[in-house]
């Protein structure tokens, strides 16, 4: 019976039965799709072919349970791309940049130039906060762009809605205040302090206070980890869980202080800019630089990432501000500055701001080709600028310098459309909560800080068999070499300083006759001084 049914189904699968065949294949048949728009802009990447056998590829996917949910994720996948092709209607905002007309330049227009010509809603964030006792002073926002929070080097620490003029909180802490930065979101905050690192929340209560941070200059923190990361004045870099409190890594960087420290949006690598005019690549679960570049003949003063992860901008003592393609790390432009930039920033739209003297110069298309003249400048007078910071969603940057913190316009400069999902600038107590339990449960671990996230999930299409087939060839390479290969001699040291020489002056001086000196030159003996210096097994710590 049990032959007879084998026989039956075989034999309907080769009569053309379209039923005997899809359970022969076990594959079912997947629906005609219409191709929509701009459908590939969302793709990632090509589909895996579990249909193919080990004799039409290097691999094959064994299992019908496999290939089943692999489908099903192929199908998702695909979905998501046209429906999000399909939406690129509903995005009606569109960036724009300063045009001139004949001769005229953009880079001569003035702010107070440009809200005389901008709506009431745009003219409103050009604003300047006159705060000259306690400057100079270190800008952040939120991912979001809505919060602004500002630090001076004096103790003056104040957090706002800065689109509405709500104040959340304004402080003094009465001792130095290196660096600020947002946590997770706008209910939390870290301040580098004169000795330890503080977490303070909306309303200004001390939160936390981090004894393992010390001397703190700058700090990063890294949303989809939930890492702070801290750099100071004894040269470690040390990464902090803020959901769990726990110290994750602490690693020494052997250069010395450092005062220049970005994260790398793509892939949260931490760029670390040092004395010597190096920049290193760290992650959290290495103790050594994944990278390490020698972009600057001075100190790095400042360095700045683009989004993409695919540019990195870095400003030395030298007066050279460099642009790099971290992807294969050469160098794309460089330009001199009439003096030192203290501080970059690159926008969402791709933007270069550079703070230098009293000066924000703005630099449109810099990663791209050599530009002869900027897109913007800005002066403060009288005022030194010591932090420029770009504001997310919006065509504004934030400046700090040491009279206070500006508000300028920068055309261009933000993203026009958000993903409410990813960041909104508009969302309520409620999403606010929400936002903030989904991205805990989706944390990432620090381990999947990589210098190349793509690899990560990716399978390994060599098969056993030439796995095993190279490691073969690579024994019987290491022993074709150590066959064939001629031992190259030992150069030892001869005269007055070798050890046997001072081991035999010593036993001398003492006039003693022991056992081990007798071995020694029973060993001497039988070897010969040639056999000695041929013999690679021969060392002077035989003799001892």
């Amino acid at each position: 019976m049990v032959n007879d049914k084998k026989h039956k189904k075989k034999s309907g699968a080769k009569s053309g039965n379209p039923t005997s065949a899809l359970l022969t294949e076990n594959e079912p048949k997947m629906a005609v799709r219409e191709h929509v728009e701009n459908e590939e802009k969302y793709t990632r990447g090509k589909d895996i072919d579990y249909k193919a056998s080990c004799e039409e590829k290097d691999y094959s996917i064994k299992g019908r349970q496999l290939k089943n949910k692999i489908r099903k994720q192929e199908e998702v996948a695909r979905d998501a791309a046209q429906a999000a092709a399909r939406a690129e209607m509903l995005l009606t905002e569109e960036s724009g940049y300063l045009e001139a007309e004949g001769i005229e330049k953009t880079y001569n227009y003035r702010q107070d130039q440009l809200v005389q010509e901008l709506d009431l809603n745009t003219a409103s964030k050009v604003f300047s906060l006159d705060l000259p006792e306690f400057g100079p002073y270190a800008v952040d926002y939120t991912r979001n762009g809505r919060h602004l929070l500002i630090g001076g080097r004096k103790g003056h620490l104040a957090a706002f809605d800065w689109q509405s003029g709500r104040l959340h909180f304004e402080t003094h802490v009465k001792e130095t205040l290196r660096d600020v930065t947002w946590l997770h979101n706008e209910t939390m905050l870290a301040a580098a302090q004169k000795k330890y690192v503080f977490i303070y929340d909306h309303t200004g209560l001390e939160v936390h206070r981090m004894k393992n941070h010390i001397a703190v200059n700058k700090m990063e923190f890294l949303p989809f980890h939930y890492l702070l990361a801290t750099v100071g004045g004894a040269g470690y870099l040390k990464y902090h869980d803020t959901s769990t409190g726990n110290l994750v890594s602490e690693i020494r960087t052997k250069l010395g202080a450092c005062n220049t420290m970005t994260q790398n949006p793509w892939n949260a690598v931490i760029h670390l800019g040092h004395t010597n005019g190096t920049v290193t690549m760290y992650s959290p679960t290495m103790h050594t630089p994944l990278v390490k570049m020698l972009c600057h003949k001075g100190a790095v003063q400042a360095v700045a990432v683009e989004k993409g992860g695919h540019y990195m901008a870095t400003s030395g003592l030298d007066g050279q501000l460099k642009v790099w393609d971290i992807r294969n790390y050469g160098v794309l432009q460089e330009y001199y500055t009439p003096a030192p930039a203290t501080s970059l920033s690159i926008s969402q739209k791709g933007l270069l701001a550079v703070g230098w003297n009293t000066h924000v110069t703005v630099w449109k298309d810099a990663f791209l080709t050599k530009q002869t003249t900027p897109y913007m400048n800005h002066l403060q007078a009288g005022s030194a600028i010591s932090d420029v910071n770009f504001c997310p969603y919006e065509d504004v940057l934030g400046v700090g310098h040491h009279k206070g913190m500006s508000s300028i316009v920068v055309p261009g400069a933000g993203e026009a459309n958000f993903d409410s999902m990813e960041a909104n600038p508009y969302q309520t107590k409620k999403q606010r909560q929400e936002s903030e339990v989904h991205s805990l449960l989706n944390k990432l671990q620090p381990d999947m800080i990589v210098l190349d996230p793509t690899e990560i999930g990716k399978v390994n299409r060599t098969t056993k068999a030439e796995m095993q087939k190279r490691q073969r060839e690579d024994a019987a390479e290491k022993e074709g070499q150590q066959d064939g290969a001629e031992t190259k001699d030992r150069k030892r040291m001869r005269g007055r300083n070798s050890a046997l020489k001072r081991y035999m002056r010593k036993k001398d001086r003492k006039n003693v006759v022991d056992q081990d000196k007798m071995d020694a030159m029973d060993k001497l003996a039988q070897y010969g001084k040639e056999d000695a210096r041929k013999d690679p097994s021969f060392t002077t710590l035989d003799i001892f």
